[in-house]
């Protein structure tokens, strides 16, 4: 398996065709050229999510593409949800993607193309100065803009998003990288551990665009608390004030 695919979904039902009908055209060009997996994961939805999957997509499985449906029996979150699609992955790259399509499908091969032999992970990022943000009210950017702000003074200040779930990994730094988190800090946790082990990353500049079905599921409080504590421990770490071992590898190489 050359690629993978892993979009976790919770209470996205009015989202499946949009990613039927802009999602899959995006996979069946990919997969003329390699071998490519899509794996859902539904994370306990309640609203029919499950059964508009299995409908939508349960027979899409053809020679070059084939399609996985997980589920969770209750809402563990998105960090329970990513794991879960990293441990049915079997692709060399595996890239996550938002189910409301707020980056485009049509962008992942771009996002692709930067993965190049010295990257290891590609992240999208809106905040980048070619980047931009398309109707997204300020008030669901507070969290977002000023994590990363703080991301970038502790960790690495020439990327400029943390939190973007829209990223391309390459399979190492999946099985290097644990992350613990069970929520939406899951994504900047697998992102900062990865570059404090030297893992190298490059930016997608991209446009975050409003959802225009559904609801986000973010709790912006329990979030932001998620978000301070893991700032707290990385500070910590930066200071030498930790028990935990050094990276493996030097830190630097991020571009």
């Amino acid at each position: 398996m050359d690629l993978s695919l892993v979009i976790p979904c919770c209470n996205e039902v009015d989202n499946v065709p949009k990613m039927a009908r802009e999602l899959f055209p995006v996979v069946e060009a990919l997969a003329r050229a390699r071998a490519v997996e899509v794996i859902f994961v539904d994370d306990g939805s309640t609203d029919g999510t499950w059964a508009a999957l299995m409908e939508a997509f349960g027979g899409r499985s053809g020679p070059s593409v084939w399609v996985r449906i997980e589920r969770h029996s209750v809402n563990r979150g998105l960090g329970a949800a990513l794991r879960t699609g990293f441990a049915a992955a079997r692709g060399e790259v595996i890239i996550t993607t938002d189910s409301d399509g707020t980056y485009r499908f049509s962008e992942i091969p771009a996002l692709l193309a930067r993965l190049t032999p010295d990257v290891d992970v590609v992240t999208a990022s809106p905040y980048h100065p070619q980047g931009g943000v398309a109707g997204v009210p300020a008030y669901r950017l507070i969290l977002s803009r000023g994590s990363s702000a703080i991301y970038r003074l502790l960790v690495d200040r020439t990327v400029h998003t943390y939190t973007a779930l829209f990223r391309a990994y390459r399979r190492r730094v999946i099985e290097a990288v644990p992350f613990e988190s069970d929520g939406f800090l899951a994504g900047t946790e697998l992102l900062v551990k990865a570059m404090l082990k030297g893992f190298r990353v490059a930016e997608y500049p991209a446009v975050l665009h409003v959802r225009t079905a559904g609801t986000s599921k973010a709790k912006l409080m329990r979030t932001v608390r998620a978000h301070l504590r893991f700032q707290a421990k990385v500070l910590l770490y930066r200071l030498g004030l930790t028990p935990e071992t050094r990276p493996s590898r030097a830190m630097g190489g991020q571009r």
